[in-house]
């Protein structure tokens, strides 16, 4: 192993510049002549609009140009899977923040001011805002061909016959989770520069380079080589920069100006600008026999999509195919639909769909514990699925799946001891939830990525460059192509470069597939580098030290470690280049009638404890204590890993006590980081981590996507706690201290 392979934890190259101030973020670029741009966004969650009149804002003196859905040169709207979303709205608005002109000045604060003059004459209309009964507003649907997104069904064992069998113990019980922001702190911004020959340079902090590149150039009216996207510093994503934002507004100025054009987004239009995690409603029953197995799990599972599809069909898809859990159910019957809203737009947020069920199941399997009189870990153990058990979909995994494990070396872990002087009105509760979730994309979209790596002497030492458009947003892929490339070739000088949408696509930073894909990508391209290299040796005519020959240290080295030959030598001034992608196994899109098929690649495992204690007259929740154990398959960069379990653990605790965006018939009430609380440090005790590394035998280094499952199993865990301390059945969250006031007994009456 070199001193930075796989399986060490080598310092990450950003980390300086980010901690000095001196990394260079999407929101610091600049360039000469450079103009800035502010948007003008509806007050309003539905209105028609009967005119827009720029006449003031263009007379304002400093304004350039001011753009409106009028000046939109191509497809007038953008969207991931339904081409659905306005660039600018033009005959209606359908979200309170929708953006509706563009005004482009000398500098940002004219900019912003002239915006204000742009008089948008609207026919306000009563918005659709509760999703579950939106199906039924028929006579103003949110869009013209009604308010459902999409739905998936799920059909397993007796519930394609359309009967559920019989249970000794039945629980049903009715779920909700408030809208979740992914509350990165860098805001939307970009810089788009044209480019001489009729195209534009679009600097942006994005997760899929590729496909806003697609969708920019449609909405230009420009053929693809004429729009060229390139990574910009990013400051946190977690999915929200899945989606357009900026960025044709951006490109447009450009071009009509022919002058750099710059966006940068407040905090208050970052909340407008990008989609949240779909808030949820969700009825769950389950029956068991009276030994405590599952027999079968009835679910019906609502999702707000808000205005406009974004990622709503694939999250709808996750959320009937996770509906279960880790969980052995023979019998299944889950229903799981989005719906158009006038809320604002839901997306992509870590977890992707799989946040909302786990939050019912866990809640669900809990109640069960108690009406079976068994523990909650040894109820999950029972029915945890295994290597070899099968989904609700039908899948089999052929891969470890430690669900039972996770969660015995989390009861193993002591708990904090108890204060002895804590007062009466101060209660513990412990409480335990798992997860699982499925990894890259599924249902047969052809998944996959590109990486280039050359190898050649330079200065008189070897260096290796490793090349594809990976987007870098924080979880470290920079430094895992640089701990791959150490490790099949055995070079110390390695650079790593950040393709622009020019070199082939790496997909997006999302479905926590980055390291699996590229990662592939690049340990493909690694071993045809070492093909060319044995090529080398037999030109050269030395003898190969043996079949098992590797690089180290920039040489050919033998079984027992010694050099053979100098890497350097061998090459001269030779230079060794390949390219390779890398496509995960196939998949295959369910039944739409059943839901039955195998759709996805892989699946992840991880399980929390968490210990809370409780004000029962105050209200107030504090946890104490956090631990996660998951299964990464392979801990690539060790100390990487235990950071993305933390952050992510994090994540979860923000949705079960604190997180929501609070809206009022459409409109947000609290954009902003004064109204829109998330935790802190003193919210978060020391998040303890378990690791297990059961490979999977399929995946490059028998790795698993690990970033989105810490974010999915806290929140259960946290608000099992919280039962348990107070014996309140709380069946939402973000649970509020008006939550638990409200079902405490009365102190006078006890």
């Amino acid at each position: 192993m070199t001193a930075q392979g796989i399986g060490t934890s080598p310092a990450r190259t950003d980390g300086p510049a980010k901690v000095s101030g001196t990394f260079v973020y999407s929101s610091d670029l600049s360039a000469e002549d450079m103009v800035w741009a502010a948007t003008l966004r509806s007050p309003h969650p539905s209105a028609l609009i009967r005119s827009i009149d720029t006449t003031a804002a263009l007379k304002f003196p400093g304004v350039l140009d001011v753009i409106t859905h009028a000046d939109i040169p191509g497809r007038k709207l953008f969207g991931q899977m339904k081409v659905d979303q306005p660039v600018l709205a033009a005959d209606r608005v359908r979200h309170h923040g929708e953006a509706v002109a563009v005004v482009a000045a000398v500098d940002l604060e004219t900019a912003r001011a002239a915006a204000g003059l742009v008089h948008v004459d609207y026919d306000v209309r009563s918005p659709v805002t509760d999703a579950a009964t939106a199906l039924d507003a028929a006579s103003d649907p949110v869009h013209p061909d009604g308010n459902l997104v999409a739905h998936t069904r799920i059909r397993r064992g007796a519930a394609q016959s359309g009967e559920l069998p019989a249970a000794d113990v039945v629980v049903r019980g009715s779920y909700s989770l408030g809208m979740q922001d992914q509350a990165f702190l860098g805001t939307e911004s970009g810089l788009a520069v044209p480019t001489g020959d009729g195209g534009v340079e679009l600097r942006i902090a994005t997760q899929w380079l590729h496909v806003d590149q697609e969708q920019v150039a449609l909405c230009l009216g420009l053929p693809p080589d004429k729009v060229v996207l390139k990574h910009a510093g990013v400051g946190g994503a977690f999915g929200a920069r899945e989606d357009l934002s900026l960025h044709v507004h951006a490109c447009l100025l450009a071009l009509r100006l022919n002058r750099p054009v710059k966006m940068v987004y407040t905090r208050t239009e970052s909340f407008f600008g990008h989609v949240h995690r779909h808030p949820a409603r969700l009825h769950y029953e389950h029956g068991a026999t009276s030994d405590g197995r599952l027999l079968y799990v009835r679910a019906e599972i609502v999702l707000d999509g808000g205005a406009y599809a974004s990622s709503s069909p694939a999250i709808a898809g996750n959320a009937a195919t996770h509906a279960v859990g880790p969980y052995t159910v023979p019998h299944v019957q889950v229903d799981a639909r989005a719906v158009y809203t006038n809320n604002p737009p839901c997306g992509a947020m870590r977890g992707f769909g799989t946040v909302q069920p786990c939050f019912a199941y866990e809640s669900q399997m809990d109640r069960l514990a108690t009406a079976l009189g068994m523990h909650p870990v040894e109820f999950r153990q029972l029915n945890a699925l295994r290597e070899g058990g099968s989904l609700p979909t039908g899948q089999v995994l052929d891969s470890p799946a430690p669900v039972a494990e996770l969660l015995e070396r989390l009861r193993g872990l002591p708990l904090p001891a108890a204060d002895p002087a804590q007062p009466a009105h101060v209660a513990r509760g412990v409480g335990y939830a798992a997860c699982l979730k499925n990894i890259g994309f599924s249902e047969g979209f052809d998944d996959y990525s590109t990486a280039r790596v050359r190898l050649e002497v330079v200065d008189g030492a070897l260096l290796a460059t490793v090349s594809s458009a990976a987007a870098e947003v924080g979880q470290g892929v920079i430094g895992i192509q640089r701990q791959i490339v150490a490790t099949e070739l055995g070079v110390h000088r390695i650079e790593v470069r950040q393709e622009d949408s020019r070199f082939g696509t790496a997909g997006p930073s999302s479905a926590s597939r980055q390291t699996y894909v590229t990662g592939g990508a690049v340990l493909e391209a690694c071993r045809r580098v070492r093909a060319d290299i044995l090529t080398l040796f037999h030109e050269s005519g030395t003898e190969l030290p043996s079949p098992s020959w590797q690089l180290y240290e920039g040489a050919v080295v033998d079984d027992s470690g010694r050099p053979v030959a100098r890497l350097a030598a061998l090459l001269g001034g030779r230079v060794i280049e390949r390219t390779a992608e890398f496509h995960h196994r196939e998949t295959f899109p369910l039944d739409r009638e059943t839901g039955q098929g195998n759709s996805s690649m892989q699946f992840g495992f991880a399980a929390h404890r968490a210990v809370v204690e409780v004000d029962r007259e105050l209200g107030l929740v504090k946890v104490i204590d956090l631990a996660i154990a998951q299964d990464v398959g392979r801990a690539i960069n060790p100390a990487a890993v235990v950071g993305q379990l933390q952050g992510g653990t994090v994540q979860g605790v923000g949705l079960a006590l604190l997180e929501e965006i609070e809206l009022d018939g459409g409109r947000v009430l609290n954009p902003s980081f004064a109204g829109y609380l998330l935790p802190t440090m003193a919210d978060v005790p020391p998040v303890r981590v378990e690791i297990l590394e059961r490979a999977d035998p399929h995946a490059p280094y028998g790795l698993r996507g690990i970033g989105e499952l810490p974010s999915i199993s806290a929140t259960p865990a946290v608000a099992a706690a919280v039962r348990a301390a107070t014996g309140i059945d709380l069946d939402r969250v973000p649970i509020r201290p008006d939550h638990l006031l409200a079902g405490l007994p009365d102190p006078a009456q006890q």
